[in-house]
């Protein structure tokens, strides 16, 4: 599955994408969701255009990310319906504007949680001559962004739509804390978040509002929401085009095949059971707690004892096979920020080294 004929023009640590395996998990998210016109697929994960065009050439053409940078990547490779799911505030508002001054052909949106802000978009948009779409952020539990279902939020939307330069776009309901291991009590979970979102969307549009639609869930409760038929909900996974070794433990209902791994070279046998790789945590998302940042496939009993911004130190019973210079592949349990370490990634298809990519949306400014 993970066969690399030439490792040669290989640096590690080096991220490397086995094309055929992210070709494999689109088209499972595309027969999951029931059409690629049901995906809104979130790009935090890559922040590749080549991933984009992948995604566009299968028919989805609509797509989500959360800064300004992923927006104009996606713009840049060719998407034309962005939505960015993030509140803006301070400089990101006038960025705004410069955005849709400069993609004048993609229907970009965004969303807010606060009359300050919805107040500010709207002049700068009106000011500009523009119009933005904005959605109304819909706090379903996890108590990091956006409003509670219930009069406030419905007053937001109602000036959303009041609004000289805004146009309401509709709900976004992200249920990022629903990471139940049991898929029935991950169902019962998601329709608690996503029937109340509803039953406001009904009571808008029975007063004459427009609710175009409802951008909802992430890669865990995916399958959920896909099972959920209702013409305006648009499903956001992100995670999956990869996807991971932290997802393929915690899920194994989401038939996904991680597609991105580490290549580590060994650069030390420190102690007769030690083996030191150059995958240190400037290489590998950090967020998962020391010990558990990594998986060995071809290595089961590896265990990590020591990580520093350059090194990995494992023990194994295997450690005298070993030598300065070996290889092995290292799966990241959390992919995400592991992409955002790499300038570039290594692409390999049908065992060939075929070229790079860049990870071009890693930057917070691109040339907005």
């Amino acid at each position: 599955m993970y066969q690399i004929d030439d490792t040669r023009e290989i640096l590690s640590p080096g991220l490397v994408i086995f094309r055929d395996l992210v070709e494999k998990n689109l088209a499972e998210m595309i027969r999951v969701a029931g059409a690629a016109s049901r995906l809104r697929p979130h790009c935090k994960t890559h922040k590749m255009r080549e991933i984009t065009q992948m995604e566009i050439a299968r028919g989805i053409a609509k797509h989500k990310c959360a800064t300004i940078a992923e927006a104009e990547m996606l713009a840049e490779a060719g998407a034309k319906d962005i939505f960015l799911a993030y509140n803006p505030v301070g400089p990101n508002i006038r960025r705004g504007v410069r955005f849709v001054e400069k993609y004048s052909d993609v229907q970009f949106a965004v969303t807010a949680d606060h009359s300050g802000p919805v107040a500010a978009l709207g002049d700068a948009m009106a000011s500009a001559g523009k119009t933005l779409s904005v959605l109304l952020d819909i706090d379903c539990g996890q108590h990091r962004t956006g409003l509670p279902v219930g009069p406030i939020a419905r007053r937001l939307y109602e000036q959303i739509v009041a609004t000289k330069g805004l146009k309401p776009g509709g709900f976004h309901v992200y249920d990022g804390h629903n990471h139940q291991a049991n898929l029935d009590e991950r169902g019962t979970a998601v329709m608690g978040a996503w029937q109340p979102a509803a039953k406001l969307r009904d009571e808008l549009i029975a007063a004459g509002l427009s609710v175009p639609r409802i951008v909802a869930g992430g890669t865990c409760s995916f399958p959920i929401f896909a099972g959920i038929n209702d013409p305006a909900l648009e499903l956001s996974p992100g995670t999956i085009v990869f996807n991971d070794w932290g997802y393929s433990e915690m899920f194994p209902d989401l038939r996904f095949t991680p597609a991105a791994l580490l290549l580590t070279r060994v650069v030390s046998r420190p102690a007769a059971n030690r083996v030191t790789f150059d995958v240190g945590y400037k290489a590998v998302a950090s967020d998962p707690p020391a010990g558990n940042r990594l998986r060995f496939p071809d290595l089961p009993d590896a265990k990590a004892v020591l990580q520093n911004e350059e090194h990995l130190v494992i023990e194994t019973s295997q450690a005298d096979r070993f030598q300065p210079g070996d290889e092995l592949l290292a799966m990241p349990r959390h992919i995400c920020p592991t992409c955002a370490l790499h300038q570039k990634v290594y692409v390999v298809a049908g065992g060939k080294l075929i070229g790079t990519w860049e990870v071009a949306a890693r930057d917070r400014v691109l040339t907005i």
